[in-house]
């Protein structure tokens, strides 16, 4: 197990990253299901904050195996094994989802994080111990220091009393992703730029299927109760739209060229936080939606609405801060994605049509930027990037 080439041709995705991902569609389904409930019976709040916290071990268990894969899959039978118990881990998580969310009840979680934990803690001691590099060595061994070091730390603040859990877990999370910017500061691990973008892209559409979901249960609730048909069908329309193009938007342009260097792949990481959190939100806000349409939730149609059109701008701005504005030149390019944004919050306040309202926009926010760039013509787009850094 020794560092890749950063250069590699035609790398790709394994079957096993693949079935790697599959496992984390439990996990979000669990935490999208809590999310549900809570706004529905009108506890914004709860539900919320409940769902930024799970969202996060959820997506930086992702977060970790991935970047480790990047650098060192040598997928021989032993990496396999030990991944496979990372997946076991991340089921065990995906079980803990429902009690951390109801009832603040972490230990499940904890225990899921820490069979990760154990399974990559020995793959960094293992690149370590077959590295041929000096500096690459220090780097894993840090690697290695610093996810005990914080696991410790989530398991000590599970022994503490339960209002610990609100002061205790932002500086871990915090801890959590220092540990690469302390870990690669004097060499950087060989991650593949163009297999780093394809594996956020994959789980980006892992997000946006539980949109997709969310869409055929409001077809199949307008089959169902024929007396909201008319309100339920504009819903599923609009979050299908919302879904196509939040795609379409994504893979827009290609962003592997930008990540030249650890400061500006970590910072377009960290940010799809966002991305993937708004992502699997809009398919929770379209059963919202539906719950609201159908009677069956305690809350007002704008509060409805805005389940939908809130995480639906997070993904259009951010996507923007992190992907399009790289590619874009002139004011109107530039503008697109952040008016669209705002337009969507704008249809918060439309009732009923709130939802195919802001599919409308995101639909015609994908024909505006295809005009502009046939306008722009293609040999005049080019993203702003940077020599890689070197070790």
């Amino acid at each position: 197990m020794t560092s890749r080439d950063t250069a590699e041709p035609h790398r790709a995705s394994t079957p096993l990253e693949l079935f790697f991902d599959l496992t984390f569609v439990v996990a979000v389904a669990q935490a999208g299901s809590r999310l549900v409930h809570s706004l529905a019976d009108g506890h914004p709040g709860h539900g919320i904050f409940g769902y930024l916290f799970v969202f996060f071990a959820i997506w930086w268990a992702w977060v970790n195996f991935t970047w480790f894969a990047s650098a060192y899959d040598c997928d021989d039978p032993l990496y396999r094994v030990a991944t496979l118990v990372q997946i076991t881990g991340v089921l065990v998580l995906a079980a803990g989802v429902p009690r951390a969310f109801d009832n603040s009840d972490y230990a499940v979680a904890i225990v899921g994080y820490l069979i990760m934990r154990v399974a990559l803690t020995f793959q960094w001691l293992r690149a370590a111990h077959d590295e041929t590099d000096p500096a690459a060595r220090r780097t894993a061994l840090r690697y290695a220091a610093g996810l005990v070091l914080v696991q410790i730390g989530w398991v000590v603040l599970l022994l503490l009393p339960d209002a610990s859990w609100k002061w205790g877990f932002v500086p871990l999370a915090i801890a959590e992703m220092a540990v690469p910017a302390i870990a690669e500061r004097h060499h950087t691990t060989a991650w593949h730029p163009h297999h780093i973008a394809e594996r956020y892209g994959l789980f980006t559409i892992i997000m946006l299927g539980e949109s997709v979901s969310a869409a055929t249960i409001a077809i199949q609730t307008a089959l169902d109760d024929e007396a909201a048909l008319d309100e339920l069908l504009p819903i599923a329309a609009g979050g299908l739209l919302i879904v196509f193009a939040a795609y379409w938007i994504y893979f827009a342009v290609p962003i592997h060229d930008f990540l030249a260097s650890n400061r500006q792949a970590f910072l377009w990481g960290y940010g799809h936080y966002v991305i993937f959190g708004s992502a699997a939100s809009i398919g929770a806000g379209l059963e919202v939606a539906v719950e609201q349409a159908v009677g069956e939730a305690h809350i007002s149609r704008m509060a409805a609405s805005a389940s939908v059109t809130i995480p639906t701008a997070l993904f259009l701005l951010t996507t923007y801060a992190l992907h399009s504005r790289h590619h874009k030149n002139g004011l109107a390019q530039q503008s697109l994605l952040p008016t669209a944004a705002v337009l969507v919050l704008l249809c918060t306040f439309l009732g009923a049509a709130a939802v195919p309202t802001a599919g409308a926009v995101a639909a015609l926010t994908v024909a505006m930027g295809i005009v502009l760039s046939a306008r722009q013509g293609e040999g005049d787009v080019r993203p702003r990037t940077g020599r890689r850094a070197e070790g």
